[in-house]
């Protein structure tokens, strides 16, 4: 027996509590910190908004997060695709096991996760000494920070399409296989197309997470100035300087590329549901 949801009917009291309770803690915990955010960084004007924004550690700060997201991309579509094609389209020895670790980077505080980069590449890690003797620098460097980077973005992607690829199924797969078709061929022919729209949410997933990404990137930075601060490091290197209205301006330009990001899920996710929907 089915029940029927009347989707006109109006909440009653106890419905519009909620409702007006959700809206409340939204416009207080969502809200007012971008309201903030835009009424501080805009305090002295836009001109003084402008010169914090375009300042050399501003500049740095902001193409080392772009470089270090863009870094991670590539890996995180190659252990993504080829992940989550192992793991959906196949059962062998260990599959649960690696499903449970590739959530290791999502679950894991990011400090923690700072800590054993910093155990395995740092002067007295594992790697350490023959780092030093070949004059190779990752911790406290730009390598470092691309490393962590990598680590707590990669695994958006693969835990978006497992599912997807499971649900969709792989019937088309075999029939091109008993039709001759090459792997390569069937991967690009049929895999792709129909998945394509929940590779790019998995990407933009893992590319917000990328750019805002600070405890990791705190351990392994060094908080060098000019070197190796990325934009939520130079925010709070601001802040703690005692310059707000440079810490309010970076943090601006973080708000907006997250809502640059958010639209972009916005308008991926409607056209995956799209896609997806029978």
């Amino acid at each position: 027996m089915s029940t029927v949801v009347n989707r006109s009917a109006r909440p009653g009291f106890a419905g519009g509590l909620l409702i007006a309770a959700a809206v409340v803690l939204a416009g207080l915990l969502l809200v007012l910190p971008l309201v903030i955010i835009v009424r501080e960084a805009l305090a002295s004007g836009a001109d003084v908004l402008w010169d914090n924004l375009t300042t050399r550690d501003s500049r740095q700060a902001l193409g080392l997060s772009v470089l270090a997201a863009a870094a991670a991309l590539p890996v995180s579509l190659v252990v993504g695709l080829s992940g989550a094609w192992l793991v959906a389209y196949h059962r062998f020895p260990g599959r649960g096991l690696l499903l449970a670790v590739s959530k290791i980077p999502i679950s894991l505080s990011p400090i923690v996760a700072g800590v054993c980069y910093m155990m395995v590449y740092g002067r007295r890690g594992w790697f350490g000494p023959w780092l030093v003797e070949h004059n190779l620098e990752i911790m406290f460097a730009v390598p470092g920070i691309i490393l962590v980077t990598i680590f707590v973005s990669f695994p958006y992607l693969l835990n978006q399409l497992v599912p997807l690829m499971q649900e969709l199924g792989s019937d088309e797969e075999t029939m091109g296989d008993q039709l001759g078709a090459g792997g390569w061929t069937i991967f690009r022919r049929i895999t792709l197309p129909k998945i394509k729209w929940g590779v790019l949410y998995g990407l933009l997933l893992g590319n917000a997470r990328a750019l805002g990404e600070f405890g990791a990137v705190s351990v392994v930075s060094g908080h060098i100035r000019g070197k190796t601060n990325t934009l939520p490091l130079h925010v709070e290197l601001l802040y703690n300087d005692y310059n707000s209205a440079g810490a309010f301006a970076a943090a601006l330009l973080l708000a907006v590329l997250a809502l640059i990001t958010l639209a972009a899920k916005a308008i991926v996710a409607r056209r995956f549901r799209q896609t997806t929907s029978p």
